[in-house]
Order: structure tokens, then sequence, then C-alpha cells
């Protein structure tokens, strides 16, 4: 344990000092995070030895998903939405429907084995886009800020949209056979999403009523001040799985609530939540790398990855395109746009929750997801700097 720790620690130590180096080389975090899990776990040098059980890893991916769910439901400028000819809007009201629906569609021709309710839950689970993945794209001043505000936007509320789409899937795939899928799709709609998004509200007005209070008698500090939103997505997280809802649309719903609630000291506040997002992050990409890749790199065929491929481009890029017609975006922009839809933590999460699930292609979903992800880190990783380099040479 003590040895998986110290190569822990050195890595994650040695990435933090020279991190700028790093990635203005083609390199960025998870890219560094998976390499390092993938070498020096069994596959490899066998020196990282992760005895890590499914309920750890879902346990570790869930709450990672919680946190950064909150974290960039709170930090999302809702206002944003509709600025920029509603550049963020389009892609999540009408790009992301869009995505779901084609990779379902290239799905049923390149599994037509794999029955038609899972691959709509793959196509769900490698919807979601990654902010940390294209981290080089949205916090680039070279980038124009309608874009890199548009895809920052999208990329923070598009997992919490694809939840509760998720869900319902899976619930489907659970009781498809015994109950019609109204009623079941009612009761969903009223215990998990219901449940997970009143505890969100309620507990979020409870934190900032109590927050209000102690400012007004100045009894807060500035350390420990910056748990208060950590504390308060794990809050939402966990009593909502506890109490039969969904601990993810709890924290997403929170996380929105806050943003709106805590305007004044938010971004002061939301920093040691940022932090502990990114240290569960990196944990969860080298057991990522060590464990996951070598367990579905047997399952990988011809076909998962073709639907990976087309999963980036393809399937991503269509819908984005259609999306963005009648704007005054060019061409070149908005297949920018369309590539830069990295995905990452969302899609991991959703595939280690599927397991728990009674799925006759698991195998195969995983191992597509899992392959999509791989991929998204080495092609996005590798062409964020030039192009948008290119971009900014091309308007100068």
């Amino acid at each position: 344990m003590y040895q998986n720790l110290a190569l822990l620690a050195a890595f994650l130590l040695t990435y933090s000092l020279f991190a700028g180096r790093f990635e203005s080389r083609l390199l960025n975090g998870p890219l560094m995070f998976m390499l390092a899990g993938l070498l020096l776990g069994p596959a490899f040098l066998g020196v990282l030895q992760l005895r890590i059980d499914r309920e750890g890893l879902k346990f570790l991916a869930e709450l990672t998903l919680a946190i950064v769910l909150f974290s960039d439901a709170a930090n999302a400028d809702l206002k944003v939405l509709r600025a920029n000819e509603g550049l963020p809007l389009r892609l999540l009201m009408i790009g992301l429907p869009l995505t779901i629906a084609g990779g379902w569609l290239v799905g049923v021709w390149l599994f037509p084995q794999v029955p038609p309710l899972e691959l709509a839950i793959l196509a769900t689970l490698l919807a979601p886009t990654d902010a940390a993945l294209g981290k080089a794209v949205v916090s680039n001043p070279q980038v124009p800020a309608s874009v890199r505000e548009g895809l920052n936007v999208e990329s923070g509320l598009n997992d919490g949209i694809c939840v509760p789409v998720l869900l319902m899937f899976l619930a489907l795939l659970v009781e498809e056979q015994t109950r019609s899928p109204i009623s079941l799709a009612l009761e969903l709609v009223i215990e998990e999403l219901g449940i997970g998004a009143l505890i969100g509200i309620t507990l979020t007005l409870i934190a900032w009523r109590l927050q209000r209070y102690s400012v007004k008698h100045q009894w807060q500090t500035p350390v420990w001040s910056q748990l208060t939103l950590p504390g308060l997505a794990i809050l939402c997280f966990a009593t909502a799985q506890t109490l039969g809802g969904s601990g993810f649309i709890a924290a997403f719903v929170g996380g929105l609530l806050a943003s709106f609630l805590f305007t004044e000291q938010k971004h002061q506040m939301l920093k040691a939540s940022e932090e502990f997002a990114s240290l569960l992050s990196v944990i969860t990409w080298v057991v990522f790398g060590a464990l996951v890749i070598p367990w579905a790199w047997s399952s990988l065929t011809l076909n998962i990855w073709l639907y990976s491929v087309l999963s980036l481009t393809m399937i991503r890029i269509l819908p984005v395109l259609i999306s963005l017609v009648g704007t005054r975006f060019d061409f070149e922009t908005r297949l920018f746009i369309g590539w830069f839809g990295p995905r990452g933590l969302a899609s991991i999460v959703f595939a280690v929750m599927i397991l728990a699930y009674p799925l006759q292609a698991s195998r195969t979903l995983v191992a597509t997801a899992v392959c999509t992800v791989l991929l998204s880190v080495l092609l996005h990783g590798l062409s964020a700097n030039p192009w948008v380099a290119r971009l900014a040479s091309r308007d100068h």
C-alpha cells in the first residue's frame, strides 16, 4: 500500500512541478496519469499493485463524478447559455440529443448482436464531453472567447443532462419485461430524479442560510470556508443515494443552485472543491490506466475501434454542424467546436456504473467506452495546441 502511495505521490509531485512544460508539448494531465497507470501497473512494469475491486472502483468513480458535477454546475455561468448566438444552448438542446441518436444508429449498424436498448445506453454514456480534457482549448486566450465559453458551459452541463437519460434506459432495461415504459418512466422521474433534485435544492438552501448567518456574525474563517462547498457536494450525493434518489442529480442540481445563491464568494469557496475533484480525477485516471485498459484490451475488436473513431468524429461533429446552422461561425470554427468534444471522466464513471446491471453485452459496451476514452485522451491531447495555434495565426 505504501509503495503504491509513494509512486502516486512522486508522480503527482513531478507533474505538478513541470505541468506547464508538459502541457506546452502536446501533453495533458489525463494523458500523463493514464500512461503512468498503464506503464507502472500490472500490464507492464508491475510496480503499481492496486488491489481495488469492482465496488471500490465504482465508489471512487461515483464520488469523483459527483464532486465534478457539483463544481462544473456551480461554475457554470447560465447567462452565457443564450450568449454568442446561443452556442451552448444549441450544443446542449440540439447537438446532444442528435449525438445520442447518431451513436445509437451507428451502434445498430456495427453491433447488430447487441440489444437496441443497450446500444442506447452506449450512445448515452459516450455523449458527455470532459472539461478537463479540453482544458488546453477552454483556458487558452488564443481561442475566441465565444468558442471557449460555449465549449466550457457545454462540457460543464452535458454530463448532468445525460445522467437522467442513462438512468431512464437502465431502468427500462431492468424492468422492460414486466412494466409498461410510460409507468416506469414516471416512477423514475418521481423517485430517483425527484428525490435527487429535492435533496440537492433543500440541502443547498440550508447550507446557504447557515453560511449567511455565519457571515453576518463574522464566524467564518477563510481556511474553513473553503470546505463548505466540497462538504455540500458530498452531502447532496450521499444523502440522495441513501434515500433512494440519484446522487448525481442531487449534486448537479445543488451545484446549479449554489451558482445562483453563493454569488459573492462562489469562486473563492469553489477552489477547494475543484482541487479535491482534481485529486480524485488523478487517482481515477491512474486506476483507469493500470486496471481498466488492460482488462478491456482483449475485448477490443475492429468494430469497436471503428465505433470509437466514429464516436469522436462523425457522431459528434455532424450534430454540432447541424446545431450551428444559421450562426455566424465560419466552417473551420464549426469543425473545431465539433472536434473538441473529448470523452473522459463521465464516460468512465458511466461505464463502471453499468457493470452492476444485467446487460447482455456489458463487456462490449465497457470495452467500447474504454477504447473511445483512450483514443480521445490521445487524439484531443495531441491536436489541441496545434489547431489553436492555427486558428490564432489565421485570425491575425
